[in-house]
């Protein structure tokens, strides 16, 4: 009798081994769902949904976007890691899953063990701009005017421990100056007052609201936050060439529920990045500041460790409390 239930379980588990190697064979079989943790027509969002309308096309299944805004993204990624592992549930995270456990005292998952990375879809770079009453034309020329009037420049941010906060932050550390932050709630306000003199610095990735002030003559660009020069803007410098090894970016990437099977990992890579490579994806994204990556899931597990590591290090140095 024994031996005979024995048989039974092990061609259940047989037959179920088989479906779900079917199943996996098969994906897509049903909609895909991406989590947008931002709210839409940010640089996530448009880099989303051109991907999912090209997927949907390629799959004959439809790839429905859905922005989950809220809690500096945590709600987004929260709904995603506690997901079935079985690839129709995915996230296009913003860098703060990088960021967010310098900032904030709980999180509801643990980036690095609750996510399975596929790629890297883009970066983004941020402008540094000043107000004109600023002296300096250059980023070597700030960095002077900055320690000469310890604490006296004031900047702005889009908010306590976002990416522009950080950014400055960084900058600060590594030129090795004392400036003061004004946090607002988004970037308008700051831009705004920005523009008035009541804060004399800020970096921002919205080019569509920065450069028409640039090239009007009412705020003065020094530099880019990326390592190399901006495809977008390649006459501007990038602050690395002051500050040596100086890189801060915005970015993103698509990631699933830890447990999901490799091959789906492995199909989702190889079609994104394939879709991502498509020239008129590719120049739709540069016409936004939008720079293609395009990364395998191990460079992007490796990428998400060392931008945690450096984050919790640039808080820590700015004395960033989390909340």
């Amino acid at each position: 009798m024994n031996h005979a239930i024995r048989l039974i379980v092990a061609g259940i588990m047989l037959m179920a081994a088989l479906s779900e190697g079917l199943a996996q064979a098969n994906y897509p079989t049903r909609p895909i769902r991406i989590i947008v943790p931002t709210a839409p027509a940010g640089p996530p969002d448009v880099t989303t949904r051109l991907t999912a309308q090209e997927l949907s096309k390629r799959w004959g299944r439809p790839v429905v976007v859905e922005n989950r805004p809220g809690a500096g993204t945590i709600i987004g990624a929260e709904i995603v890691a506690q997901a079935p592992a079985d690839g129709y549930t995915l996230l296009m995270s913003p860098g703060t899953l990088a960021t967010n456990p310098a900032t904030y005292k709980k999180l509801p998952y643990d980036a690095l063990r609750d996510f399975a990375p596929i790629t890297q879809t883009h970066l983004v770079s941020n402008v540094f701009v000043v107000h004109p009453s600023i002296p300096a034309r250059s980023v070597k020329e700030f960095i002077a005017l900055a320690k000469a009037r310890p604490g006296d420049i004031l900047y702005a941010s889009a908010g306590y421990g976002t990416n522009p906060h950080l950014t400055i932050e960084l900058f600060a550390s590594m030129a090795q100056v004392r400036l003061t932050h004004v946090p607002y709630k988004g970037g308008l306000p700051g831009v705004t007052d920005l523009l008035a003199g009541r804060v004399v610095m800020m970096v921002s990735s919205a080019m569509g609201l920065i450069l028409p002030h640039v090239r009007a003559g009412k705020l003065r660009a020094l530099g880019v936050s990326s390592a190399k020069r901006s495809k977008a803007l390649p006459d501007l410098p990038s602050m690395a060439e002051t500050v040596p090894g100086f890189e801060a970016v915005q970015w993103a990437a698509f990631m699933a529920p830890t447990g999901t099977p490799a091959e789906i990992i492995d199909r989702l890579h190889k079609e994104i990045v394939s879709i991502l490579r498509l020239p008129e994806i590719r120049d739709r994204l540069a016409a936004d500041n939008i720079e293609v990556v395009g990364s395998t899931p191990a460079e992007l597990a490796a990428y998400l460790r060392a931008e945690t590591v450096k984050w919790a290090k640039v808080a820590k140095l700015a004395g960033i409390e989390p909340q």
